[in-house]
């Protein structure tokens, strides 16, 4: 499955340095300290799968812009303005060699999940003692913080402890203080703001980094439903009570079809159907839309004329 907007971005031959970044989208360098990203409709999962879900990009670019604006009074961030809706021009960071997960449900579908190895018996998981009699996606006592490392292309994230951050040398003790604080305080932010919105954040991956003065930074994508598990707050008490999932709003639906299908991210991924794409493209504008109370409207395609033209009038060509 593949969208104008990935077959434009391919063309685009912008005459900057070229660097392309992360599964799903195409960086390219700046004078003066800064990055161009430039989001795609490329989606990730399990590692192994690559699709496109037409609109993501767009949705994702301003949906985090829209979260940078709403925490920037909790940690500032890497964005500096967005020439279009698929592009943002951002502040030039080193990105710490952990992200940040942040939990407050016991979910998952795989075998390493939290609620897979917690219903195998374990009770110490990635350094967190959990209490016993804890139910498949029930809340948690409170809030766990998962480090983990950044793999590379094919690689997968080896999960770590909070203290071992600071024993391997990833990130000075006080600044690990800092960044689990600051993780904490973006996740009561965001879980009020889903609330607000009718939706429930289940969890959500945070990425730091430090600008070439050293203050830190918040990265990437916030909030999105790429990054983080939502679910619609209405229907989760029944669905539970009845023992079925929550009701998804994010790419979540598509882990479950890889599931149930009987694919866990080893060897290639099944077809699944063009239905579930579909749906995703739904979930993406709607969480979008229940989140900021806005109505999306999606830029007109195709993106690769456009999106050289608005550089060029900003000055970036």
């Amino acid at each position: 499955m593949n969208t104008d907007l990935d077959d434009t971005l391919t063309d685009l031959d912008l005459p900057l340095p070229h660097r392309r970044s992360g599964k799903v989208r195409i960086s390219y360098d700046l004078p003066d300290h800064r990055r161009l990203f430039i989001t795609t409709d490329r989606l990730s999962a399990f590692d192994r799968l690559i699709a496109a879900v037409p609109g993501k990009g767009q949705v994702l670019n301003q949906l985090s812009l829209w979260w940078f604006e709403t925490t920037r009074d909790i940690v500032p961030n890497h964005a500096l303005f967005a020439p279009d809706p698929n592009v943002l021009v951002a502040r030039e960071a080193r990105p710490l060699p952990v992200e940040v997960i942040v939990r407050g449900h016991i979910t998952g579908v795989t075998p390493t999940s939290l609620w897979s190895r917690y219903a195998a018996g374990q009770r110490v998981i990635d350094g967190h003692r959990l209490p016993d009699g804890l139910r498949k996606n029930s809340a948690l006592p409170e809030p766990l913080i998962t480090p983990t490392t950044k793999a590379g292309d094919g690689g997968h994230d080896e999960p770590l402890t909070c203290d071992e951050v600071a024993a391997r040398g990833l990130v000075a003790p006080e600044l690990w203080v800092r960044v689990q604080t600051i993780a904490r305080q973006l996740f009561a932010r965001g879980s009020e703001v889903a609330r607000r919105g009718g939706l429930v954040l289940a969890d959500t991956k945070y990425e730091f980094g430090l600008d070439r003065d050293g203050e830190l930074l918040l990265i990437d994508e916030v909030h999105t439903p790429d990054s983080s598990r939502f679910w619609i707050a209405a229907t989760a008490p029944e669905r539970r009570q009845r023992g079925d999932e929550p009701e998804s709003a994010d790419k979540e639906i598509i882990r479950r079809a890889l599931a149930a299908a009987g694919w866990h991210g080893e060897g290639p991924p099944p077809e699944l159907p063009a239905a579930v794409w579909v749906e995703t493209a739904r979930l993406y504008v709607q969480t979008y839309e229940m989140l900021t109370g806005q109505t999306f409207v999606p830029a007109p395609t195709p993106a690769g004329p456009r999106i050289k033209a608005n550089l060029a009038a900003a000055g970036l060509l």
